[in-house]
């Protein structure tokens, strides 16, 4: 019996573990999550929005697998009753200086055939979000929200269900190659349990770099962003029916501070995106001295700062200042200001930087001597889960 592991308990690793025993029924699956429970780090932690592909460069990984996985998770969540809510999208334009970047981003969205996408018009913004104003807009019906850690924990079920293995608190600390096979250490330092295994996929976003010597490729490498949020108090949560997001900068892969409801009835502002000195830094700023020097050693992330500063240092001052931070959110919904929110949750993006300092923006899978890795997969991720489960087990096992 072939035994394929899997490192990774978010809804990427879930999804890609749960497609390999849906292709190749009769393989062993184990998947390795070094938490006490599934989806605990950019899965429990992102905006809960299924995107419908309106930034993606076509012909992108990300334009491609986010298409596909849009219809493959809805379709998944009908089947487990899992929550998934198409509330809409209003991607606004505010100013004429944004026309440009507004009219790029409407012929990106229509080729890549964004269901139901229309143009809008300042009155007819209006129509959609009363409360929101703006010169034009694109609206986007089939942007949706769901509760992603729900959709892991429901492909955890299945993968066991199934007859895979998924074992938490098995933290990965080692991996070697040994007579044909791969032995995955999780456990503890001294190396602890061990499973050996056929073939590995690494779906271990914030420290994919981490298993670089996997695949023989140094970069990118992760610089953490911390994105904060804030909730918009029970007053004021009905002034934005959907999301209301800004025109984003093409040159960030970041979409801008913007209105997210959730599946709870929450609505959110956020989040901002400033450089975080802990990979897992949702609570508090305290740096990690392992992270930290990763940073600092890894020359793209000073190119990177050299090319960015300004915006960085705009990004520090927003999340310093909550009256800085909705200053740019009132932009768009005038009538929630700094007094209408409180301080909410945070996340962290795993954000790949190249040698030369510059954000990879797509998708990258990388295939090597029976691994697979996973080395960047940020939104849309969650919404392409399943489509990019498709694509790794077709790279990693149905071609030669």
């Amino acid at each position: 019996m072939s035994t394929v592991g899997v490192v990774g308990g978010g809804i990427l690793g879930l999804a890609v573990a749960r497609e390999v025993i849906r292709r190749r029924p009769g393989t062993r699956v184990v998947v390795l999550e070094k938490e006490d429970r599934l989806g605990v780090h950019q899965t429990g932690h992102n905006s809960g929005v299924v995107h419908a592909g309106i930034y993606y460069r076509p012909g992108s990984l990300k334009a491609t697998l986010c298409a596909r996985g849009r219809d493959l998770l809805k379709e998944y969540c009908a089947e487990r009753g899992l929550p998934y809510e198409e509330c809409g999208k209003l991607v606004v334009a505010v100013d004429e200086a944004e026309r440009g970047r507004f009219d790029a981003l409407e012929k990106t969205a229509l080729a890549n055939a964004v269901p139901g996408l229309r143009r809008l018009d300042g009155a007819e913004i209006a129509e959609i979000e009363p409360h929101t104003s703006g010169l034009a807009a694109l609206h986007s019906p089939r942007t949706a929200i769901t509760d992603y850690v729900a959709v892991a924990r429901a492909l955890g079920a299945d993968i066991v269900a199934a007859g895979g293995e998924v074992r938490l608190g098995a933290p990965v600390s080692d991996v070697v190659r040994a007579g044909g096979r791969i032995e995955v250490r999780h456990g503890s330092s001294d190396g602890g349990r061990f499973v050996a295994v056929d073939r590995l996929v690494v779906c271990a976003g914030l420290h994919a770099d981490r298993f670089a010597h996997l695949d023989g490729e140094q970069s990118p490498r992760i610089v953490p962003f911390r994105g904060e949020y804030m909730t918009v108090v029970p007053a004021k949560q009905d002034l934005v029916r959907g999301m209301v997001y800004p025109v984003p900068d093409p040159r960030y892969p970041f979409l801008g501070v913007h209105f997210t409801r959730r599946v709870t009835g929450e609505l959110e502002v956020g989040p901002n995106a400033v450089l975080a000195l802990r990979r897992e830094g949702y609570r508090g700023t305290l740096p990690s001295a392992r992270d930290v020097r990763d940073i600092l050693t890894w020359p793209g992330s000073w190119r990177m700062g050299a090319q960015h500063w300004r915006t960085g240092i705009r990004e520090m001052t927003g999340s310093a200042s909550k009256r800085v931070y909705m200053r740019a959110a009132q932009r768009y919904v005038p009538a929630i200001g700094v007094g209408d929110v409180v301080r909410g949750r945070a996340g962290v993006r795993a954000q790949a930087v190249e040698l030369d300092g510059s954000l990879l923006d797509d998708f990258r899978i990388n295939s090597s001597g029976g691994v697979t890795v996973v080395r960047n997969a940020p939104s849309p991720a969650a919404t392409s889960s399943l489509a990019i489960a498709e694509h790794v087990v077709e790279r990693a096992f149905d071609r030669p």
